[in-house]
């Protein structure tokens, strides 16, 4: 787990988890890489795999919240970008979130208003 967005991911589901949140990761990378990674992202595909949903999914009462996990500098892709409107469109919440920081806002706002 070299990846600062890994690294990144994990210690907010640390924190998620240490405040009792439910929630859940969507993996879309896991095809990987290697000699039969078009067989397995194929496969995964018909599983229900789609490009750009976002990093984790929280239930936060009756909210649920999308949140895409970016390092400080990192940029969401266009399938995450239209994964976005997709999810505003329909007046679900979708957000970006670049530290454990501004996890803990977002908590802390919902908990001030449920």
């Amino acid at each position: 787990m070299n990846h600062p967005e890994e690294i990144l991911q994990k210690n907010i589901c640390q924190f998620l988890q240490l405040h009792k949140i439910y929630f859940f990761s969507c993996p879309n990378e896991l095809a990987g890489g290697g000699k039969n990674a078009k067989i397995r992202t194929g496969r995964f595909v018909s599983l229900g795999l789609k490009k750009g949903v976002a990093d984790l999914i929280l239930w936060l009462g009756s909210e649920t919240i999308y949140m895409e996990v970016k390092t400080p500098t990192g940029r969401q892709s266009d399938a995450q970008k239209r994964f976005q409107k997709r999810c505003e469109d329909s007046g679900r919440t979708y957000v970006v979130v670049r530290s454990v920081e501004e996890v803990e806002k977002i908590i802390k706002n919902w908990m001030s208003n449920s």
